[in-house]
């Protein structure tokens, strides 16, 4: 080899790139270091209600770790989706030393239980503070793991009670995958377990069918109707229950 002058430059030139590459390298971690290059900036993107640029940038600038070069954009979106009420984020590097992260937020569709957690549009579950939402919402109560189920029976009570002029403000899922639902007009429904698909719907419409002679008869303040039998209609209204209470009527 020693003889090869051809082989020698060519072992020369390899080296030369190596070291080369070695001091572009040195060099540019060097670089990669500097402060100008340093997380500074946040740009929030997208249309959030719910959280507003200042309070994102407060919080979140303090908790990245690395510089334009070194962040982790994995880690960083999930310290974003960790953020109340946000669902999804996206973050990009904007150069030379900003972030840039659209944000997605829940859109609440009800609150769920009685701790601090909403269901969103999309039938899932997230914790925020209920205070926060910008309507009155309802409520839904079920099993772990059932918030899509209720969600999409709460869309077919309001569908199905409608012609009433009434719509559910509670939608209850017992342990036993037993309905209930409670109406704006101050109705109780007991709609019982599904035997079938079309088994809630057929009871629902059983009620609507009869709501105008129901309220013809015992007025408006009904306060309880039973659908769980197989033809017929258990109802009370408040005001014959008043009537009948001698403890009530005392009152």
């Amino acid at each position: 080899m020693w003889s090869n002058v051809r082989q020698l430059n060519l072992a020369a030139s390899a080296l030369s790139a190596a070291a080369l590459l070695a001091m572009l390298g040195a060099g540019g971690y060097w670089l990669a270091q500097r402060p100008m290059f340093n997380i500074r900036q946040i740009l929030v993107e997208g249309e959030t209600m719910h959280v507003n640029e200042p309070t994102v940038r407060a919080t979140m600038i303090g908790q990245l770790r690395g510089n334009f070069f070194t962040v982790d954009l994995d880690g960083a979106r999930k310290l974003f989706e960790s953020m109340p009420w946000i669902r999804r984020a996206s973050v990009r590097r904007v150069w030379p030393d900003a972030l840039a992260v659209t944000l997605e937020e829940y859109r609440p569709l009800a609150t769920w239980g009685d701790d601090d957690q909403l269901v969103s549009v999309d039938g899932e579950l997230f914790t925020a503070n209920q205070a926060e939402a910008d309507e009155d919402l309802p409520t839904f109560y079920g099993p772990p793991g059932s918030e899509q189920i209720v969600a999409a029976r709460y869309r077919d009570f309001r569908k199905w009670f409608a012609p009433m002029g009434a719509e559910p403000d509670e939608v209850v899922l017992s342990p036993r995958y037993a309905w209930s639902v409670r109406l704006s007009n101050g109705t109780q429904v007991e709609l019982g377990r599904e035997r079938g698909p079309s088994t809630l719907d057929d009871r629902s419409q059983r009620l609507v069918k009869a709501w105008p002679q129901a309220v013809q008869r015992w007025g408006k303040d009904i306060e309880y109707a039973d659908l769980r039998y197989t033809n017929g209609i258990a109802i009370r209204s408040a005001s014959l229950r008043f009537i009948n209470d001698p403890k009530a009527a005392k009152k």
